[in-house]
């Protein structure tokens, strides 16, 4: 059993990555999070892409712990307010990772922005660093953003985030569905070749 560890104390991620590898059949890894790991000192995040954070965080756990390390960089780009909140987005607000104030600055900041020019995207930056291997990809989820939120799953910015094609909020959509669009997804399936050859496939 190949250990791979996923830079995150987030279990929502954490699972996200099992059901994608469970999913295309990819046997003998075990995702372990950093609370199954010795504490080590993690970097601030400082880049100013999503791809040299994730660079960044990957390398940092493969570091401290000698495992095969996964990390992820993610947030909302909004046309509107030209591809931000962007690397910012956990922390828009000035308090990082408070969700609520979050939505409530985005939403004041788009008051008057007309419902065609509410456009954006959630991006997720995913990094694999182990011996010898160094893999960045990037993974795109295009919609728009609504004007109220709606939907209690997922988190972040997930209650104002209505995906192409679809009128329910990302919020309102289920894991699975949400896997098989998400940017995460779509970035961590990138990865699927890099992490199966860890295992031994």
């Amino acid at each position: 059993m190949t250990r791979v560890l996923v830079a995150s104390r987030n279990a929502k991620k954490l699972n996200e990555l099992r059901r994608i590898l469970a999913e295309a059949g990819v046997a003998g890894i075990e995702i372990v999070g950093l609370n199954d790991v010795p504490e080590y000192p993690e970097a601030p995040e400082t880049a100013p892409t999503f791809e040299g954070n994730a660079l960044a965080k990957a390398r940092d756990g493969f570091a401290a712990t000698g495992l095969p390390c996964v990390a992820d960089d993610s947030g909302l780009e909004v046309d509107a307010l030209n591809g931000m909140p962007g690397v910012l987005s956990a922390r828009w607000s000035g308090t990082h990772g408070n969700d609520e104030a979050n939505n409530a600055l985005l939403l004041a900041q788009l008051g008057d922005v007309p419902d065609d020019r509410r456009g954006g995207r959630f991006v997720s930056a995913c990094a694999l660093v182990a011996d010898g291997v160094e893999e960045v990809v990037r993974g795109e989820w295009p919609g728009t953003i609504g004007r109220k939120p709606v939907g209690d799953n997922g988190f972040g910015y997930d209650p104002l985030f209505f995906p192409e094609g679809d009128d329910r909020s990302s919020a309102q959509l289920t894991p699975a569905e949400k896997d098989a669009a998400s940017h995460r997804g779509r970035a961590l399936k990138q990865l699927l070749p890099a992490l199966a050859a860890l295992a031994g496939h």
